[in-house]
């Protein structure tokens, strides 16, 4: 009797917290808002959700209360040709970085904001380029930002020269003020060379790679890596080893605690051949030198588990990465998702993305005089075909997850199965990640019934998975666009959905 009493009393304190273990708070549409707009979620600032929104020449700020309530719309005005809108959020304020075109000139601006969407500062100039007609694409500069939102960079490549592109860096410290301005020449001695993967530590050096293929609009098999320390004018580039194999999107991840940079890539041991692998090397950066450099081959057992609609032989052959997750110790995780792409009957493979997911468009570093006409890089998607009017149908399917240890080794691997696709749309297929410290939350839609079903997976730091039951108070209407979600919190999420045509948005608290 007294262990029923205890058992029930218990329960009674443990169930309010589980019931609420997810809960989602709806905002309400704004029927003022166009049926088909771009937005972007800025985070949580000042203790308010904020929104960006535009359509056409309107740009505006939506500010939220922790309900979800619509607080207030605050007009932003912006100059007629506005080429690129960036933002960078802070606890209690933001900056809006933004680049327009006058005559031949453009310039790159910055101004603070409050979290009501309010001016804190006159547009501040950050640079400028004079007789800039030569560029194909809607960006000149572009941005990187160090870990820790302390030093921030803008910087623009002429590429006019093929066998020297000019890289022009302008370094700022978080409140904006001028920290050091380089020109720098980097040589480009193949034909087939670009720069790409930019990033920022948080002492204010730059890091890069200098790829070249065999062709372009083919595998990489030389990647020399390229640093800029913040004070000097100066870049150095390091040859880093590609032996018998050839890589193809490569990704750099700053380790700022272990002072580490980590440049890795799937790998195949033939030009254009199949996914073999994961290559990856470890750079020092107080010793500037190489301490790792290997080659995972991916085992039968492992493709087989992940070849979804593909035979095992083939199965990472439409897999990207999106995240690299550091731990304390040195060691990380890769996570990649099955995505490919049709038309017409005809489904496209890596290859014709040119080293990208066909769901995004990395940022054009080539967009001022680039040699290759419409603004392209050799790793952005064929904006071609995705230009025309055929019928695409997108698809996303398994995420792989790899964990290895500080030296490298492979210490488990684990796959979180989904198969979704869409016509014409790839804003309701993917997924979001929360990182809650103890776990990662995939949160995905799952296809029931003709509906789709926001589900949750949780994964812990040994590999295993949980499947958690699925979100309550999801049954209005709402469809969810999870792969546009934010982290705005520790255990915060702000997922865009549609309901009756408009979009609004969801904070799910975990």
């Amino acid at each position: 009797m007294k262990k029923s009493f205890l058992f029930l009393f218990t329960l009674v304190l443990v169930l309010p917290f589980v019931l609420k273990a997810q809960q989602i708070t709806f905002s309400e549409p704004d029927k003022d808002d166009p049926r088909s707009y771009s937005f972007e979620v800025l985070g949580k600032i000042g203790g308010k959700i904020l929104v960006y929104k535009n359509y056409r020449y309107s740009h505006s700020i939506s500010v939220f209360d922790g309900d979800m309530k619509l607080l207030g719309k605050q007009q932003i005005n912006m100059p007629e040709r506005l080429m690129q809108t960036d933002f960078l959020a802070y606890a209690n304020h933001f900056y809006l970085i933004y680049q327009f075109q006058r005559k031949s000139t453009v310039y790159c601006m910055a101004v603070k904001m409050d979290s009501d969407g309010n001016l804190l500062s006159e547009p501040m100039q950050l640079d400028s380029t004079l007789d800039a007609n030569g560029i194909g694409s809607n960006r000149l500069y572009s941005l990187v930002v160090s870990e820790d939102k302390k030093k921030i960079m803008i910087f623009k490549i002429n590429s006019q020269n093929e066998k020297s592109h000019v890289l022009t860096t302008c370094l700022f410290d978080q409140d904006f003020s001028l920290i050091r301005k380089s020109r720098i020449e980097l040589p480009m001695p193949q034909r087939n060379d670009f720069l790409a993967e930019f990033a920022l530590d948080n002492d204010g050096d730059l890091i890069c790679v200098r790829a070249s293929g065999t062709q372009q609009n083919d595998n990489i098999n030389k990647v020399s890596l390229i640093t800029k320390k913040a004070n000097y004018d100066v870049a150095y580039i390091s040859d880093l080893a590609v032996k018998g194999i050839y890589l193809d999107d490569i990704h750099i991840k700053v380790d700022n605690l272990n002072k580490h940079y980590l440049i890795t890539s799937f790998f195949g041991k033939q030009r254009r051949g199949n996914i073999e692998g994961i290559y990856f090397t470890l750079w020092d950066k107080n010793s500037d030198k190489e301490l790792l450099n290997a080659s995972t081959f991916f085992s039968d057992e492992f493709k087989e588990d992940a070849k979804g609609q593909n035979g095992a032989k083939v199965a990472f052959n439409d897999y990207f990465l999106k995240h690299i997750i550091l731990r304390r110790d040195g060691g990380f995780m890769m996570i990649s998702e099955s995505v490919f792409s049709s038309s017409r009957g005809s489904t496209l493979n890596r290859w014709d993305y040119l080293y990208g997911s066909p769901f995004w468009s990395p940022m054009d570093y080539y967009s001022w005089n680039s040699p290759m006409g419409m603004g392209l890089s050799p790793w952005g998607r064929n904006n071609a075909f995705f230009g025309n009017n055929n019928q695409v149908r997108y698809f996303a399917e398994n995420i792989a997850v790899i964990s290895f240890d500080p030296k490298g080794n492979m210490e488990w691997s684990n796959m979180i199965r989904k198969n979704q696709f869409d016509d014409n749309s790839e804003n309701f297929i993917g997924f979001s990640m929360l990182n809650a410290g103890d776990q990662l939350n995939f949160i995905f839609n799952m296809q029931e019934k003709n509906q789709n079903v926001l589900t949750n997976q949780a994964l812990t730091a040994d590999g295993r998975i949980n499947r958690n039951p699925g979100f309550k108070n999801v049954d209005r209407g709402h469809e969810f666009m999870p792969r546009l979600a934010k982290q705005v919190g520790q255990r915060q999420l702000i997922v865009p959905c549609m309901f009756r045509g408009y979009t609004c948005f969801a904070k799910i608290d975990y």
